[in-house]
């Protein structure tokens, strides 16, 4: 098992805007070998900001980084950057394989 998770710190504020935009996304995950679940999980709030982390999970590292380089994966980030002003600072990426056996 592979999980990506991409963490966003929403600007105070905005976090229906965010919500709708991933609501609305053209979203092709289903459509995707490997792919097993997705989730978008609300966090921690400061006076600044809301924390968001994307966690999606996948058979493998190898189906998460087919994915990346897919016209599926282009087509769902297409126009990513016109929300800019949602966010107080970049995305970050952050990925994990399982251990086995524990």
């Amino acid at each position: 098992m592979f999980i990506a998770m991409n963490r966003f710190k929403v600007i105070r504020g905005q976090e229906a805007r965010f919500e709708e935009i991933w609501r609305n996304r053209d979203s092709r995950l289903g459509e995707v070998p490997g792919f097993d679940d997705f989730k978008m999980l609300r966090g921690a709030e400061t006076d600044a900001h809301v924390l968001y982390v994307s966690h999606s999970r996948w058979a493998s590292k190898q189906a998460f980084q087919d994915w990346t380089r897919s016209d599926a994966f282009r087509a769902s980030h297409k126009g990513a950057g016109d929300h800019s002003a949602v966010y107080a600072e970049a995305p970050v990426l952050e990925t994990f394989e399982a251990v086995e056996g524990i």
